[in-house]
């Protein structure tokens, strides 16, 4: 992290200042939300999430769906339980930048379990990003492991909704 500051590495500063305590909140904005996603194919709904981030960023939808791939041919990223979990480095991202998506049908993503993905997070961060891209994917994992939350977007049928699942902190999941 050397000489960067958590402000230039997140959409948002966080509150105190220690990227270990990274809320929802620094990673996500309501614009980066996708109620329902209409996909038929694993390829289709990283090349739509590819191309919903570079509406957003200003980045080429081409280059982050390349990096998406590349990243994909290493091993899947659907971890599980209906959840995926792309994610890349692009060299134009100046932040970590995250995007959510609750598809309107599950589509096969070669995850671990087997299971189809409906609940897809993407994740772009910068080359330099270093643990900071870690620190975002283990923060989202957090999240995730958390059954009542799952069940909770999974339920939740627009963005506001959905933005306020994701963005409640960790420990209200639980209750």
């Amino acid at each position: 992290m050397m000489g960067q500051t958590a402000e230039t590495l997140v959409r948002a500063p966080v509150s105190t200042g220690n990227i270990r305590t990274m809320d929802l909140r620094d990673l996500i904005t309501p614009e980066g939300i996708i109620p329902a996603l209409k996909v038929r194919t694993k390829k289709q709904a990283l090349q739509e999430l590819a191309d919903k981030a570079a509406s957003l960023t200003g980045v080429n939808p081409r280059q982050i769906f390349e990096s998406l791939l590349q990243r994909e041919r290493l091993g899947s990223t659907g971890v599980g339980r209906g959840i995926a979990i792309p994610h890349g480095k692009i060299s134009e991202i100046k932040q970590i930048f995250t995007l959510f998506a609750r598809l309107e049908e599950k589509v096969d993503f070669e995850s671990m379990d087997g299971e189809p993905v409906d609940l897809i997070f993407l994740l772009l961060a910068p080359e330099s990003a270093g643990a900071d891209h870690l620190k975002a994917l283990a923060r989202i994992s957090r999240l995730l492991r958390d059954s009542a939350a799952i069940e909770k977007l999974r339920g939740s049928k627009d963005r506001a909704a959905l933005y306020s699942v994701l963005t409640e902190p960790l420990a209200s999941h639980a209750a």
